[in-house]
């Protein structure tokens, strides 16, 4: 059962210590306890999504996890969080043993850090020449794994699409490095093709983001149940002044309401009436929060219900076991055919 596909994760599976290789995407709010619990216990990897988490919070959910399961699983940090390396301290004392490094290059001192207590470390590069950099084990000083992630993928994307992205990094760095792929991955068939391509595994998201095991609010599930992939749009950035990260979600009316609020900001600016500082203060604190108000309020008309454009293979809920077995089943066949 699935003996070609556990073959082609082989090294993957080795690197995370689970059965088989598919991480879940970090996905603030959506991967906490329950969905990495259940990930992990179903053979796969489950990553907590810190976010803005203090250490304290950070401190509380990796002790609630490993209360779950005693499966493998990773903890994501953002390297612009300003208590990263507290963050990392925490993981320290819970022997964590791997570490997503996400949302930016991973400040000077933080990849020795997390490497010091013994974890592995993953980051994410949207350049091949990054990449090659981010990996040099100079001393052991570089990172341990690669995740290549396209822009089909929800929530902070870059602007190159992932089958593009696999095309020119694996042929490069696959054959001395460990490196998995995602966004936009919602069946095994995709999965397949990627370890053909030298990936050692994947990673995602939106496929799981509606599990049974996902605390997300029922309207959050059922906005995604009635999504295609055309739904899934990225933010518009509508002053260069302002600098305003893609992100990627469902079309609402806070899409709208982003947008007119950059056009405001921008002409306060303009007036002089707020300094720059202020301006993109401004424009993080409207995005504050709105997640978490599509996720745990379930206010999918203002809140940002976060997507990537996989969503239209996401129609019902379904248990993380059975999804892992189904892409597993769909990877199979495609490479049997």
């Amino acid at each position: 059962m699935h003996d070609k596909t556990k073959a082609l994760m082989q090294r993957g599976t080795a690197f995370l210590g689970t059965e088989y290789a598919i991480l879940c995407g970090a996905m603030s709010w959506v991967s906490e306890r329950n969905l990495v619990s259940a990930i992990s216990n179903a053979g796969g990897f489950g990553v907590i999504a810190c976010g803005a988490m203090t250490p304290d919070l950070l401190d509380a959910e990796i002790t609630a996890t490993k209360a779950l399961t005693s499966k493998p699983f990773g903890v994501n940090l953002i390297t612009m969080h300003p208590m990263l390396f507290d963050l990392i301290a925490v993981c320290a004392r819970h022997c964590v043993s791997h570490v997503v490094l996400a949302g930016g290059i991973p400040p000077k001192g933080s990849v020795d850090a997390i490497k010091a207590f013994g974890a592995k470390v993953l980051v994410f590069a949207p350049t091949l020449a990054l990449a090659k950099k981010l990996l040099r084990q100079r001393d052991g000083a570089g990172a341990d794994a690669l995740v290549i992630e396209g822009s089909e993928a929800g929530g902070h994307i870059g602007p190159v699409a992932t089958s593009v992205l696999a095309q020119e990094f694996l042929p490069e760095l696959s054959v001395d490095h460990v490196v998995f792929v995602a966004g936009g991955i919602g069946r095994g068939d995709m999965i397949a093709a990627y370890l053909e391509m030298g990936a050692v595994g994947v990673q995602l998201g939106t496929r799981f983001a509606c599990a049974t095991e996902s605390i997300a609010h029922p309207a959050f599930k059922k906005a995604f149940f009635r999504a295609n992939a055309r739904d899934a749009i990225t933010s518009v950035q509508v002053d260069p002044r302002l600098p305003v990260i893609p992100v990627r979600a469902l079309r609402n009316k806070g899409t709208e309401e982003f947008t007119a609020k950059q056009i405001e900001v921008a002409k306060l600016l303009d007036a002089g009436s707020v300094d720059m500082g202020e301006a993109q203060l401004q424009i993080e604190h409207f995005w504050a929060g709105a997640l978490r108000r599509a996720v745990i309020d379930g206010d999918v008309e203002s809140g940002s219900v976060m997507a990537g454009q996989s969503v239209g293979m996401v129609t019902s809920e379904e248990p993380v076991a059975d999804i892992i077995k189904q892409l597993m089943d769909q990877s199979e066949a495609a490479l049997a055919r």
